[in-house]
């Protein structure tokens, strides 16, 4: 009674608009091989024992396949042992004017017998037994793309503080050349050879850099609490040093792969597709609902007045009672689980095909990202070069007395923020690889 599955042809392009496809997969690149920073491995071991999240989500696919054990246990008879005794008076006989004395007897039983074990003769258990493997098939995918996005979500999170960490560092370095401009300043001032004008905006810019300071002290302790968050407890203080965010050594490459490829290797797009395979078996036991349910009663045991006779041969009793119910009138019900099976189907199909979509999208925005940082980051390191020369001449020349203050000043604040945006420019390099790797469905072979 279960339709015959046509997988769903997938809504996406055959190729990715950006990256040719490479030979190799991604699913068979461990995540002890592809993060490479020896603290952010320790990371990702301790949030695999510890992450809540991830409990819950093995919690959940023991559950899923203690329910589909119930269901499979329908296929089978059950068979229950039951014993009693009775001991019980009848009243006299008083109706002819005499007295009959009531008497006072005993009743012992025992029997085994099966209860109502239905006959799959149109597979309705077999697909409602179906329904619930797939079921819990799909869990145990989801479980998988916890589990990957988890070591995705833990990576992440350490180039986030790490790049915090990265930051603060400039700001104090910030901070203690405009302190120092701040001095010169002040002794030029002192002696009449400065104005209060360059002194002040020398301050000024010093509490600019201090402010700085403070802020990135405050993000790095809030990535750092998100980060043992993730893990499950307190950032421990004895693991090994990690790689800077300048070194390449962080990440492998990752093999880009064909757009189908993800339909066989992401988790989420998996367990979307056992969904669709429950919904397609709830059919079959809706259309098993019209015909007739065949099922059996029975058992065999002993009975006697007696405890001593009570297994003797006359005291067998048996029983055998099957039963046949043909649906002829339900008001539509079944009709309507049909339309309920079919209609769940359809939802399940656009789930599918929603999820291959969108596992498309992340991938491709992925391999842009890859496409273009690199060069990205080759610029962003020519401009803090030039920014750092630029600084070094209008210092010289201020300080010669042939510039003013105000060139010093905006060729500073030029430099730090070309040294920030390549602090970020690294992180978001790396944290791409570390999307296209999870997009791809990395780790999971």
């Amino acid at each position: 009674m279960i339709p015959e599955y046509l997988r769903p042809k997938a809504p996406v392009a055959e190729q990715f608009l950006v990256g040719s496809a490479t030979s190799g997969d991604a699913a068979e690149i461990r995540w002890r091989d592809f993060f490479t920073d020896p603290r952010l491995k320790s990371y990702i071991e301790i949030a695999l024992e510890n992450n809540r999240d991830l409990r819950v989500a093995v919690l959940n696919v023991e559950r899923a396949r203690a329910q589909y054990r119930i269901s499979r246990a329908d296929l089978f008879p059950s068979i229950d042992a039951a014993g009693n005794y009775t001991r019980s008076r009848s009243p006299g006989d008083t109706s002819k004017g005499g007295t009959i004395d009531g008497s006072t007897g005993n009743q012992f039983n025992v029997s085994v017998g099966t209860i109502a074990w239905e006959l799959d003769l149109f597979g309705r258990v077999r697909s409602l037994n179906r329904s619930a493997l797939e079921s819990y098939f799909a869990q145990t995918e989801i479980q998988r793309a916890i589990y990957l996005s988890l070591v995705a979500q833990v990576a992440t999170q350490y180039l986030i503080l790490s790049e915090q960490e990265a930051q603060l560092d400039l700001a104090r370095q910030t901070l203690l050349a405009v302190e120092k401009s701040y001095g010169f300043n002040k002794k030029q001032f002192d002696v009449g050879s400065a104005s209060e004008l360059d002194l002040q905006t020398s301050s000024a810019q010093v509490e600019t850099a201090r402010l700085n300071v403070i802020t990135f002290e405050r993000t790095t302790a809030q990535a750092a609490n998100f980060l043992a968050l993730l893990i499950g407890q307190p950032l421990p203080a004895d693991l090994p040093p990690g790689h800077s965010l300048q070194s390449r050594q962080l990440l492998a490459d990752i093999p880009a792969g064909l757009p189908s490829d993800l339909i066989t290797q992401r988790p989420d797009i998996l367990a979307a597709e056992h969904t669709l395979l429950a919904a397609n078996a709830n059919i079959g036991a809706a259309r098993a609902a019209f015909f007739p349910a065949i099922s059996l009663t029975g058992f065999a045991g002993s009975s006697s007045v007696e405890l001593s006779r009570l297994f003797s041969k006359p005291a067998q009793v048996w029983s055998f009672a099957p039963q046949i119910s043909l649906p002829i009138f339900s008001g539509g019900s079944n009709r309507a689980n049909l339309d309920v099976a079919r209609v769940s189907k359809r939802i399940e199909i656009a789930n599918y095909e929603k999820t291959i979509q969108i596992a498309f999208r992340e991938v491709a925005d992925a391999l842009a990202g890859r496409a273009t940082f690199d060069r990205a980051l080759t610029a962003q390191e020519a401009l803090v070069a030039a920014q750092q020369r630029r600084f070094d001449l209008t210092n010289i020349l201020y300080r010669n007395g042939t510039d003013a203050y105000l060139a010093v000043l905006l060729a500073q604040q030029d430099l730090y923020s070309a040294q920030s945006g390549l602090v970020t420019t690294r992180t978001d390099r790396l944290t791409n690889l570390i999307t296209l790797y999870k997009s791809l469905g990395g780790g999971w072979r």
